[in-house]
């Protein structure tokens, strides 16, 4: 039995069974083996180390003197700092809290979806992510409410913390219900503690459920991190995902789609920026088990000094998925002859009745389209901006709110030097 998350779990009055699961997956961890992030060497990181404790304090909280009008929840670290949810939605039954109150509003619904998408028997990563989550949070919207304003979420790593930021977001939309989703991930105050993140999102789009999730992932220098994301996709459900990795240091993230029900689709959209001597691994996949489901993969990336990025992108088509579709495409820009790129694209197919193809490429800004800008009057170093801009633009157009994309421009900017 370990001690320190037994007595994490009593000390916060947890349930029983999350007791008991903690201290399963604690178990099972020393036996699991690492995920096997291709060309990415992740034995060393101590991502799956059990360390389970929580801030005592919260030291850099940003001014929200103006809060959004739209439902918003901040941690920095494992504590809660706002929380808010529209009246309107609060009377349809939308919850959007932290874990904890989570435990208390919806406990049935936690005990039975926790883990549905990411079992923590998957890899030593999972089991410690369940063993060792010290926050997190709950959306749920219920069956036929369509939430028209975005709601978002900022979970700010404490750069002078040691303390891992080890979170569990667990997103349960509805039937027919309709919800769109931004997060951010980001580094708060001087970066003087290494640490290490360990973050499981878990998205259930029931039957007709329409999901739009968008992410920008800004965790510094002083972090290496493991994150993974993935949905259940039920009967012509939808989950459409852009996810921008703008972090500084060490990354590796999962980024899945379970197409189980017929009709089922789902699109993602994953931009990244290495830069200095970081290494990011990005494994994305869809796998197509319904009738008539359709994923598709996109990723664009840039690489500069002697940073390395890989796209791995995984479509598999099961047996019995007949008139599945599945497509992928990753490419990447090498901006130094100093740096490492791979794009590796891998189809499994075990149907006949369906359709699948992939593009990859690894290689330098199209002259030709230099060209084309300098041609009319534009400048080659603003060309060349331009140009990487509207690479990366698939995921920027797709941020719901207007201060965060801006932000996300400059953070593009900054990486980039420009």
């Amino acid at each position: 039995m370990n001690q320190e998350i037994l007595n994490f779990s009593q000390m916060h009055a947890e349930p029983e069974w999350l007791s008991e699961l903690r201290q399963e997956a604690a178990q099972q961890a020393a036996q699991l083996e690492l995920p096997n992030i291709e060309r990415v060497k992740i034995n060393r990181w101590g991502l799956d180390h059990l360390k389970i404790s929580e801030m005592e304090e919260v030291g850099n909280v940003p001014d929200f003197t103006e809060l959004p009008s739209h439902p918003f929840l901040v941690q920095v670290g494992s504590q809660t700092v706002v929380e808010q949810i529209t009246p309107t939605l609060a009377d349809k039954g939308v919850i959007f809290t932290d874990f904890a109150n989570a435990l208390v509003e919806l406990p049935e619904v936690v005990k039975n979806q926790l883990g549905r998408v990411v079992p923590f028997t998957e890899s030593s990563l999972t089991a410690a992510s369940t063993a060792t989550f010290n926050s997190g949070l709950v959306l749920y919207v219920p069956d036929g409410v369509e939430v028209d304003e975005p709601v978002e979420s900022l979970l700010m790593q404490e750069g002078s913390s040691e303390v891992p930021f080890n979170k569990r977001i667990l997103l349960i939309v509805g039937k027919n219900a309709k919800v769109e989703y931004l997060e951010r991930l980001e580094t708060t105050g001087a970066q003087t503690a290494k640490a290490t993140a360990n973050l499981v999102v878990e998205v259930i789009a029931e039957a007709g459920a329409q999901v739009k999730f968008s992410a920008i992932d800004r965790l510094g220098e002083n972090v290496t991190a493991s994150v993974i994301r993935r949905g259940l996709i039920g009967e012509n459900a939808t989950i459409d995902w852009s996810v921008g990795v703008m972090n500084d240091g060490n990354v590796v993230a999962d980024f899945d789609s379970d197409l189980k029900g017929n009709g089922s689709h789902s699109q993602i959209k994953v931009v990244g920026i290495s830069t200095g001597h970081q290494t990011q691994g990005i494994d994305t996949r869809v796998t197509n088990f319904g009738k008539n489901s359709m994923g598709h993969i996109m990723q664009n990336g840039v690489i500069l000094d002697k940073g390395t990025l890989t796209f791995n992108a995984i479509g598999h088509i099961i047996k019995g998925a007949k008139n599945a579709d599945a497509q992928q495409s990753s490419h990447v820009l090498m901006l130094s002859d100093k740096g490492r790129g791979d794009a590796n694209p891998i189809l499994l197919i075990d149907e006949n009745d369906v359709t699948a193809g992939h593009a990859a490429s690894v290689g330098q800004v199209d002259e030709e389209d230099l060209f084309y800008l300098q041609s009319r009057g534009i400048d080659e170093e603003t060309a060349k901006r331009l140009v990487i801009r509207g690479f990366l633009g698939s995921v920027v157009s797709e941020i719901p709110v207007k201060s965060v994309r801006d932000e996300f421009i400059a953070t593009i900017e900054r990486k980039l030097g420009m």
